[in-house]
């Protein structure tokens, strides 16, 4: 991999999110595979070897854990950038026997495999921000930001997620996030088919939103309709997020839905069409955004066959667990998948 030098975020948008990859953790080995990726990032990124020693500890940790408990788990090590500086991130997600106490199982001293069980205890002390969400029988999702000065970055208020189809490195699927006044706005992009010019197709569009300052869903959609044509396309879909209201656009299948605990579910309408390719018109559509509920975006790689009811209290974390939780037992592996939450 070369140098990571993803652009600085501006001061009106959240953290620029780079994946480095998806590390599945099957055998010691490939736990070590990992935390040499996120080591060798940290480096890049100008951490102090300090630091750098304390993201090893948690890439190993959760790498491990992985490998000790996990029937099925894998490690996304990601590049963070805000106002120049450069952070990792680790998400641990399994689906494991889960863990009815994850506060418990988080403390110093606590090991189930033989191990010191210095593990999650250390995730949370070294780490500027992390979380996890545990359901028994169903597995366990884990993340951990850390940042050059160990500063708290507290609980962010929009994530995303995203893999790639099985057998493929890079993914077609993108999601970002700007703010825009006191208005969130959240895209995701499904670039047509697979593979490296699917990527390229989501990232123009990516990068176009980024780089305007438009604050409507419907005129940020048919914009990039006009400026993505040299690519292949892409499914898009634009929210616009601001007090107890969501408001809507979208070209191409990627869902859109406002999600409550209780288990309703609010479909938001997308408009049939290829952003840079075909449209016969964009619609702007407003809906309600009760209290508790949360904003979740995703592409056609994710089912639309779940609700928040199968998950007591995710509604409540941090929207990086939802949508690993989501991207888990909804995402589909015959295609490129991505989900992004908004958790007001």
């Amino acid at each position: 991999m070369g140098t990571v030098t993803p652009p600085a975020a501006a001061p009106n948008q959240v953290p620029l999110v780079e994946e480095l990859g998806w590390f599945p953790v099957d055998e010691a080995g490939a736990a070590g595979v990992a935390r040499r990726v996120a080591v060798d990032l940290a480096r890049r990124l100008g951490f102090s070897d300090e630091r750098t020693g304390e993201v090893a500890i948690v890439a190993a940790e959760l790498a491990s854990n992985l490998h000790r408990h996990a029937d099925v788990g894998a490690l996304s090590v990601r590049c963070l950038r805000s106002g120049g500086t450069g952070g990792v991130e680790l998400v641990a997600v399994d689906s494991g026997p889960g863990m009815a106490d994850l506060v418990f199982s988080g403390s110093d001293g606590t090991s189930t495999a033989g191990t010191l069980g210095i593990g999650l205890g250390a995730v949370r002390r070294l780490s500027s921000h992390s979380g996890g969400y545990s359901l028994p029988g169903r597995g366990t999702v884990l993340a951990a930001q850390l940042w050059p000065d160990r500063r708290d970055v507290g609980v962010p208020v929009v994530a995303g997620l995203t893999r790639p189809i099985t057998g493929e490195t890079v993914c077609g699927d993108r999601w970002a996030a700007r703010v825009r006044g006191g208005a969130l706005l959240v895209l995701v992009a499904d670039g047509l088919g697979h593979g490296a010019l699917a990527s390229a197709a989501a990232s123009a569009a990516v990068d176009a939103f980024l780089s305007g300052d438009l604050d409507a869903p419907a005129a940020i959609v048919e914009r990039l309709h006009r400026l993505v044509s040299h690519t292949r396309g892409a499914a898009v879909s634009v929210a616009r997020v601001e007090g107890g209201t969501v408001r809507f656009a979208g070209l191409g299948n990627v869902a859109g839905v406002v999600a409550s605990p209780d288990g309703e579910r609010r479909g938001m309408v997308s408009m049939p069409g290829i952003v840079g390719h075909q449209s016969r018109g964009v619609r702007e559509f407003t809906y309600e955004l009760p209290p508790e509920a949360v904003v979740v975006l995703h592409s056609d790689g994710v089912s639309d066959r779940w609700t928040l009811r199968d998950y007591p209290g995710l509604s409540r974390q941090d929207p990086l667990l939802i949508a690993g939780t989501l991207l888990r037992d909804a995402g589909v592996r015959r295609d490129d998948a991505c989900v992004a939450v908004v958790r007001p």
